[in-house]
């Protein structure tokens, strides 16, 4: 590994380390989600409540000195609370811009699936091309611009479901899940007296973080394992009991992630086990399953999986 690898992978150390402050037992959901944030993609947690979603964004917003904003998606929540609108000024007879809160570095979107579709589509253009168009004119976010985004299951009450073009711009879905007995005690009594959130600081700087992004770009990734990202996401298109395959921009979040979790095992090269790792959930939330699979018990998660194991794998 070259130093900026070195450096770039202390980086994500630092900042697993200090979100397992927080986030006990949470190991496997830390390392997805930074390996999201590393390859510039977003991240969706769906989850029960109270399994530590919204608590896992703000340990790692806590852990990086950028800027931090929060929306609370509710059902009367306009895309001008997201994107921002303008306001006439009576003093110098002109509108001005007042930006929300999607100009940001780490943008916590909880309960997404709170709010209308057309405002869940507010963020497509910045998800997708990392700025906004308001009043006709374009407006660039900032160079680490992330989303995590948090939902209940569909099936709650007061929710509606993402579009599949919404999904689409998610890098990764997954889910946090119970925590083993020993370690739920143990939250227990780091909250006994007050949360450990209060007392996380930032353990690195934003020109850290895109360091580790500019880092991850040079990872060795080669044609043979391009062309089985490729031959992943394409099977989808044509397996039994899927209506909607994933399409080339699940390729590109899976080469990219890859990338990311080959740097933090310490490799400068991608191998076939992190495009594995990743490939559930990177590709399973894109894809729309016909009604008679569904009925079966056919998932998604399951299609990658059985996907996987047909595949040949490159020597």
């Amino acid at each position: 590994m070259t130093a900026d690898q070195s450096s770039a992978r202390e980086t994500f150390k630092k900042i697993a380390g200090n979100i397992a402050r927080v986030m006990h037992g949470q190991s496997a959901a830390t390392r997805k989600l930074l390996t999201a944030l590393a390859s510039g993609g977003h991240v969706l947690l769906e989850d029960f409540p109270g399994t530590g979603k919204t608590t896992l964004a703000k340990a790692l917003a806590r852990s990086v000195d950028a800027s931090f904003k929060r929306i609370q998606f509710t059902p009367d929540l306009l895309p001008s609370d997201i994107l921002g609108v303008s306001i006439f000024d009576q003093r110098d007879q002109q509108f001005h811009f007042h930006g929300g809160p999607v100009f940001t570095n780490i943008l916590l979107a909880d309960e997404i699936n709170r709010a209308s579709p057309r405002t869940q589509s507010a963020l497509l253009e910045a998800m997708g091309e990392s700025q906004v168009s308001v009043d006709g004119e374009r407006r660039n976010l900032a160079e680490l611009f992330f989303v995590i985004a948090t939902e209940n299951p569909v099936e709650f009450r007061g929710t509606y479901p993402l579009p599949e073009a919404q999904m689409d711009r998610f890098a990764m879905q997954f889910s946090l899940g119970y925590v083993p007995a020993a370690e739920e005690v143990s939250i227990l009594a780091a909250q006994q007296h007050r949360h450990p959130l209060d007392d996380l600081k930032p353990c690195v700087s934003l020109s850290d973080v895109l360091a580790l992004k500019r880092a991850v770009e040079d990872v060795r990734i080669s044609d043979e394992l391009k062309r089985y990202a490729v031959d992943i996401a394409g099977a989808t298109r044509t397996a039994a009991g899927v209506r909607l395959g994933a399409s080339a921009r699940a390729s590109i979040a899976l080469m990219k992630s890859a990338q990311a979790l080959a740097l933090f095992d310490g490799f400068d090269f991608v191998a076939p086990e992190q495009i594995q790792e990743l490939a559930v959930a990177v590709i399973a939330h894109r894809l729309v399953m016909e009604p008679q699979a569904r009925f079966s018990g056919m998932t998604s998660a399951a299609m990658v999986g059985e996907i996987l194991k047909k595949l040949p794998v490159p020597a």
